[in-house]
Parts: structure tokens; sequence; C-alpha cells
């Protein structure tokens, strides 16, 4: 029992990980095309 617990807490992490991961990502881009639109105006 306490193996399937580890295993799915881990799960978790990654999880989390994955999705912190995707928001940064989704910053810089919001932020490089801000960047981009701001200078081609």
């Amino acid at each position: 029992m306490e193996k399937k617990q580890k295993k799915q807490h881990s799960k978790g992490e990654i999880f989390v990980k994955i999705m912190a991961g995707i928001l940064a990502i989704l910053m810089v881009a919001g932020t490089g095309v801000t960047l981009v639109y701001a200078l081609m105006r």
C-alpha cells in the first residue's frame, strides 16, 4: 500500500511540474509576442 501511495504522489508531482512548465512557457511566449507587437507598431 505504501508503494502505491508513493507512486501516486510522484505522479501528482510530475503533473504539477508539467503544469508549471506550461504556464511558464505561456508567460514567456506572451511577453515575447507583446514585445514583437510593440516593436512592429
